[in-house]
């Protein structure tokens, strides 16, 4: 079934559009609060699911369990390199990981099969932020 293009999906999809990186739906939801817009969570978590659904929003389970979204840049499959400091996204080709899959599937009997890698670590800015740190001390 369609998700209707309401105001209060449009307002999702733009708050998505202005968070960095990916965010929860608590976090987007608390945004749209501070601005008085009366979307309710449940709204939040819906107009998320189907801009998932649709191609339009990025979805991924953080290593604490929580889903997390952000607007999509790049259409169809890829993955992504995540900050676990300040929330960097950066979306890249896996090609050799899109061949182990295909491999590993087929080899034990598996069609259709699809995957999710994303990749946490810390950034370049956060590395060097972290090292000044605790040269400090």
């Amino acid at each position: 079934m369609a998700q209707r293009n309401t105001w209060q999906r449009e307002r999702v999809r733009e708050a998505l559009s202005e968070a960095r990186g990916f965010v929860s739906a608590q976090t987007l939801h608390a945004t749209l609060r501070e601005e008085n817009t009366g979307i309710g969570l449940a709204t939040v978590y819906r107009a998320l699911a189907g801009l998932a659904a649709g191609g339009e929003a990025d979805s991924l389970q953080s290593p604490d369990g929580e889903n997390l979204f952000r607007a999509c840049a790049t259409p169809g499959h890829h993955h992504h390199l995540i900050c676990r400091n300040c929330g960097l996204t950066v979306e890249i080709a896996a090609t050799d990981v899109e061949q182990w899959a295909q491999r590993t599937a087929s080899a034990h009997g598996f069609t259709r099969a699809e995957h999710i890698v994303d990749i946490f670590g810390l950034c370049a800015a956060c590395t060097a932020a972290r090292d000044t740190e605790r040269a400090a001390h």
